[in-house]
């Protein structure tokens, strides 16, 4: 398991009855990224968490995320990569009409 500072982790309630902890990851104590983490909960206690696996990392978008979300939109718009496509589909609009 690997985590950065800002990431979320969420903690599976383990018992039946047991809600679910979540937090965002402020501090990272292992080497690249390893456990142990310390956790700002939802509930505002901060602890320091060694992970079973019952716990997930959630990872916070980054800027490379955030590129590719911002290209996955313009590719929708007819923009990007998917240039030949959208002319493709604009042309088919020019012979319906």
């Amino acid at each position: 398991m690997q985590a950065a500072i800002g990431d979320r982790l969420l903690i599976r309630g383990n018992c039946v009855g047991t809600p679910d902890k979540c937090g965002e990851i402020v501090e990272v104590h292992g080497k690249a990224g390893e456990p142990p983490y310390l956790v700002r909960f939802d509930d505002g206690h901060t602890g320091l968490v060694f992970p079973g696996p019952d716990a997930l990392v959630e990872a916070k978008a980054r800027g490379g995320a955030r590129k590719a979300a911002s290209g996955a939109k313009a590719t929708g718009r007819g923009k990007g990569t998917a240039g030949a496509g959208a002319k493709s589909g604009a042309a088919r609009k020019k012979t319906s009409k």
